[in-house]
């Protein structure tokens, strides 16, 4: 299995944080991944994501051209573990699409990978093979 991880888009600041925007710089990350991975093999077959407003705003414009309907799961809203994200991926296919928040990213890609946590700025994406 392959997991395209990625941490949403930038996100405006404000209360709640449950509600936070993605800004238009972020709107334009997210749009930029979804491009990427349109062009993928293999292709994403899911686009999973934590409840929070900017996860779901960020895991919408990746999906667009995908032409796939992304998913919400709450084992990926903050807080998640590499072991929630299997659970959460098991069953939607050979490659899936997880949007999540950061520090959880970096935590969840280094424990997936085995190796060091990676720098994960909002919009970026790491590729782990299962």
């Amino acid at each position: 299995m392959r997991i395209y991880l990625v941490r949403h888009g930038e996100a405006a600041s404000g209360e709640p944080d449950q509600d936070r925007r993605l800004t238009e710089q972020g709107r334009e990350q997210s749009r930029r991944v979804g491009e990427q991975l349109a062009g993928v093999e293999p292709r994403p077959a899911a686009v999973l994501h934590s409840p929070l407003v900017r996860a779901r705003e960020t895991a919408e414009l990746i999906a667009a051209p995908l032409v796939i309907q992304p998913e919400p799961d709450d084992r990926l809203a903050p807080g998640a573990t590499a072991a929630g994200v299997r659970a959460a991926t098991e069953g939607h296919g050979e490659a899936v699409v997880v949007v999540g928040h950061q520090p959880d990213c970096g935590r969840i890609a280094a424990e997936l990978a085995g190796g060091p946590e990676p720098a994960f700025p909002s919009g970026a994406m790491v590729v782990i093979d299962l």
